[in-house]
């Protein structure tokens, strides 16, 4: 009985890291949001709408080696145009009602501010990119489970 749990551990192992398929099955990581622009009182916001919280021009949180996918939605009355210092990545110039997705590949932790940038940078908020490292306390194994 003990061998036979064994081995469909070993088989359940192999399989799992894709060497019997062509791909691994394994999902890739990838931290998903979405925000608006908006104009509040003749000033312009930025709120979340999915995978960050409704607050006006939220702190966005995403971790290192994971993709990071944002989709900018122009909820405005103007043109607008999201652009992330640090990373130099900016969307399209978004017409009202027009959206627009840009992913980032995090390699370095840090906070770093995103603008409106249309004719000048008007800075609305920040990004804060973590290191999420596993435990020391395990090893072989059960390091990649973590």
């Amino acid at each position: 009985m003990v061998a036979g749990i064994a081995g469909l551990a070993i088989t359940v192992g192999f399989v799992g890291q894709g060497n019997v398929r062509h791909v691994e099955i394994f999902w890739a990581e990838t931290v998903e949001q979405t925000i608006v622009f908006e104009e509040v009182n003749g000033e312009t916001q930025v709120r979340g709408v999915k995978g960050v919280s409704g607050d006006a021009n939220p702190t966005l949180l995403s971790r290192t080696s994971f993709a990071y996918i944002l989709t900018v939605i122009n909820n405005g009355t103007t043109q607008h145009r999201l652009y992330i210092d640090g990373f130099n990545v900016q969307t399209e110039l978004l017409e009202p009602g027009q959206q627009d997705t840009i992913t980032i590949y995090p390699d370095k932790e840090g906070e770093f501010t995103y603008y409106d940038k249309r004719q000048n940078l008007v800075p609305l908020g920040k990004i804060k990119i973590v290191s999420v490292v596993p435990s020391d306390e395990f090893q072989g194994i059960w390091k990649d489970l973590i």
